[in-house]
């Protein structure tokens, strides 16, 4: 298995605000080959630190599924959302391959 988390920061205020479109999100990942599952996590102690946790059965499903074109469609919709500060945040995203279950 192959997980990536997507780490970013927003004003803990807007952190509802970002957890109710994770919950409304398009869903096209799940339909991606190899998808596994999809996790959206909140620090306990900072409501603005989110995490996306991504798993895949392989990396290399997970590299076609970042080349897709509904990656890229979803990643530009983010660049266009209406609340600019929220639209230019940028995640830090880390890559795992799973070496233990």
């Amino acid at each position: 298995m192959y997980t990536v988390f997507s780490t970013f920061d927003v004003p803990d205020e807007k952190s509802e605000e970002v957890i109710r479109i994770y919950k409304n999100r398009s869903r096209s990942v799940d339909q991606a080959e190899g998808f596994v599952d999809f996790l959206l996590l909140q620090n306990d102690k900072r409501a603005g630190e989110l995490t996306v946790q991504l798993i895949f059965d392989t990396k290399e499903n997970y590299l076609n599924w970042v080349r897709s074109e509904d990656f890229k469609k979803i990643h530009d919709l983010e660049k266009k959302y209406p609340d600019q500060e929220l639209a230019a945040v940028i995640p830090k995203v880390a890559q795992y391959k799973v070496v233990a279950k």
